[in-house]
């Protein structure tokens, strides 16, 4: 046992970088997983707000139906003749209403629904900038881990510095807006 305390504090006497290479592995790693989680989270959020929109769509597309064949009947009316024509003129005007109705109904439909494709576009942008941080990030630590097999302080250097942009990539996209 004595042995090996002895080696281990050799070894590091000999590569003092090696625990902060080690450090910086571990803050990669941690910045990874965060970067990674928040891509996740977004690329769901962005599933959510499309169900959302084309829920939207399609309940426009009954509406606009419904609309459309209540056009139909009041133009029905207008042509046929009745028997009671002023039952037919009142069952004429509450149709047209209708019409009214569900035409205010639609542009309020259609206007959520572009609400949610706006801010699923957003959303989407925002994974990309996740998605995009975690893969630098990732690049970074293969490049750090690279010192410990190599002894070539040079990967590390480098692999700080790649750390560094996929860090402010990833953090990009806490402003998109």
């Amino acid at each position: 046992m004595h042995d090996v305390l002895e080696e281990h504090a050799h070894h590091h006497e000999e590569e003092p970088w090696t625990l902060p290479v080690a450090i910086t592995i571990s803050i990669l790693a941690v910045l990874t997983a965060m970067a990674t989680l928040m891509g996740h989270r977004s690329g769901i959020d962005a599933v959510l707000l499309q169900t959302e929109a084309t829920d939207q769509w399609a309940f426009y597309q009954a509406k606009n139906g419904r609309m459309h064949q209540m056009q139909l009947d009041a133009e029905m009316l207008g042509v046929l003749t009745p028997v009671d024509k002023e039952k037919a003129a009142a069952l004429r005007e509450k149709f047209q209403k209708e019409v009214e109705r569900y035409e205010n109904d639609k542009d309020e439909i259609s206007e959520k629904a572009k609400e949610f494709e706006k801010e699923r576009a957003v959303v989407s942008r925002r994974e990309d900038r996740f998605d995009a941080g975690e893969v630098v990030l990732d690049i970074a630590l293969i490049i750090c881990s690279l010192t410990l097999l190599t002894r070539i302080k040079a990967f590390w250097y480098s692999g700080i510095v790649i750390g560094i942009v996929g860090f402010f990539v990833a953090v990009s996209g806490f402003l998109i807006h």
